[in-house]
């Protein structure tokens, strides 16, 4: 089935409604203290708060605003163009995105299709064919490993690679158990292996703190940490048939709001900006003993 539009455009309005104070976090820069910027000219038509370097707020994309950050399958053409243009921005194709991911699965595992089959035809217009079995470790690794394993998606865009909850190339709406990103097989693996909302709640913080991703353009990224908050809560409901509370939503928020960042990935710093280099946590440590590192020295230290 087709969805475009609301089922995959995340209407802010909608997270204003619901869940109070969510909004503001997934605006932050953890970097500068400030809010996201559009750091594209495509807004600048809509007046004075949608310039280049205007950072985005809450008013600037609610109540009457509420359409103006979507998807890019329901982007303008001319739009689409131009960032193919300036931004090199070509999204992946989630079959693709399925594909890629599972090679580094299967050297993880060092197993083949355990996630999901690839298939030459469309079924229920997926190129993939999913494994309902339960995921089987090796002797030597755990579900709990796997979870820790730290990824991160380079100039992610809506995060195709992180969360699949559409294909970004066609916005066909893929059912939480047909999923292929990065987070949703971790939470698969979570959802199969945690059974009380507790234990359930520690793993997938764990999930969404050793899950990375960096984008230049703010209203993608503002889609990708959107998504990903989303794919948390429609977990939460398929495990538990209930919403989780505010006060999960907002921690998940905030660990996004650190790991989804705005970023020159070829600088390592705020777009536009040769000095400022973003920041990133360590989550391995006690919270209240937590470290922020510059990404670009995490960088350096792995050469």
């Amino acid at each position: 089935m087709n969805s475009l539009g609301p089922r995959i455009d995340i209407i802010e309005d909608d997270i204003l409604r619901k869940y109070p104070q969510i909004l503001g976090v997934l605006l932050k820069d953890q970097t500068t203290g400030k809010n996201i910027f559009w750091a594209t000219d495509n807004y600048e038509d809509f007046g004075k708060g949608y310039k280049y370097f205007s950072p985005i707020k809450i008013e600037s994309i609610t109540t009457k605003n509420n359409k103006i950050i979507t998807p890019r399958i329901l982007k303008n053409k001319n739009i689409l163009n131009g960032r193919i243009k300036n931004m090199a921005e070509v999204f992946t194709p989630a079959w693709v995105c399925n594909s890629q991911i599972n090679q580094i699965d299967e050297a993880w595992f060092q197993k083949k299709g355990l996630f999901n089959i690839e298939i030459p035809n469309v079924i229920n217009g997926l190129k993939w064919k999913t494994n309902n079995k339960k995921i089987v470790f090796p002797k030597n690794k755990s579900w709990v490993d796997y979870i820790k394993d730290k990824r991160i998606e380079i100039a992610c865009g809506e995060a195709p690679y992180i969360t699949s909850r559409y294909d970004t190339t066609t916005g066909n709406f893929i059912p939480l158990n047909n999923r292929i990103g990065i987070l949703d097989r971790k939470l698969r693996v979570i959802n199969e292996n945690a059974h009380n909302i507790k234990d359930w709640i520690n793993a997938v913080n764990t999930a969404y703190q050793n899950t990375y991703a960096y984008e230049w353009q703010g209203d993608s990224l503002l889609l990708a940490r959107e998504a990903m908050l989303y794919s948390f809560i429609e977990n939460h409901i398929f495990k538990f048939k209930k919403h989780p509370t505010l006060k999960n939503i907002k921690n998940i928020a905030e660990i996004i709001s650190w790991n989804v960042w705005q970023m020159d990935g070829l600088n390592f710093t705020v777009p536009n900006s040769r000095t400022t280099y973003s920041l990133v946590k360590d989550w391995s440590i006690n919270k209240r003993k937590s470290r922020v590192f510059r990404f670009v020295d995490i960088i350096k230290n792995q050469k």
